[in-house]
């Protein structure tokens, strides 16, 4: 399946509203001027090219030159990248292959991890800041609860499962699951504290 004009440019739009919004993140936003990193997921039958400059990040589907570097990785470990520790296991355990100037792919996982993401800024052009504001913490207090259903029903299966069923998760399901748990609340408790900054103003 191949990405489409309209996902590129989605992408495209996130990447530049939450990564060259912030003059703080300019020094690291530098390291990247000028290079093009092409990603190659595995679930798609073409690549999401990075063009680096001063100003913005353009999301292409399609580019002549050289990359200068190329990660070939699955969709669902892209959010590991905002960890540079994660990267590095992810290179050592052979999910994640990097050819070319690995520097590239640490330089952008460096400034993911400074990037602050926040959902009401997405919103925010289309619906208004007060309204963005207004969603965003409806969806604060739904992932809360959500977080916590999810601890209860997790608690519950598991007690089923081990106790009624005797069937237990491998070692390497669980160690899965427990990784994605915690990107999802790392996720929910920046998106928390980016909120309560912004109800303190």
């Amino acid at each position: 399946m191949p990405f489409t004009p309209l996902v590129s440019a989605g992408i495209e739009g996130v990447l530049n509203t939450f990564l060259y919004r912030e003059r703080a993140l300019k020094p690291a936003r530098q390291r990247l001027q000028g290079k093009v990193l092409r990603i190659v997921l595995k679930e798609f039958s073409t690549p999401l090219i990075l063009a680096f400059s001063e100003r913005q990040v353009d999301v292409l589907s399609a580019w002549e030159g050289e990359a200068d570097c190329t990660v070939i990785t699955q969709a669902r470990l892209l959010p590991k990248l905002r960890d540079r520790q994660q990267l590095t296991t992810l290179i050592r355990s052979g999910e994640l292959e990097v050819q070319g100037d690995i520097q590239v792919v640490q330089n952008l996982s460096a400034l993911f991890d400074l990037a602050e993401f926040d959902f009401a800024e997405l919103l925010a052009p289309y619906t208004g800041d007060i309204a963005a504001e207004g969603i965003a913490k409806v969806l604060r207090g739904g992932a809360k609860r959500f977080q916590h259903g999810l601890q209860r029903q997790q608690q519950y299966v598991g007690e089923a499962i081990t106790e009624e069923w005797r069937l237990a998760p491998g070692g390497l399901e669980v160690a899965w699951f427990a990784e994605e748990a915690a990107a999802v609340a790392r996720s929910v408790d920046a998106l928390t504290k980016r909120l309560e900054k912004l109800e303190g103003k």
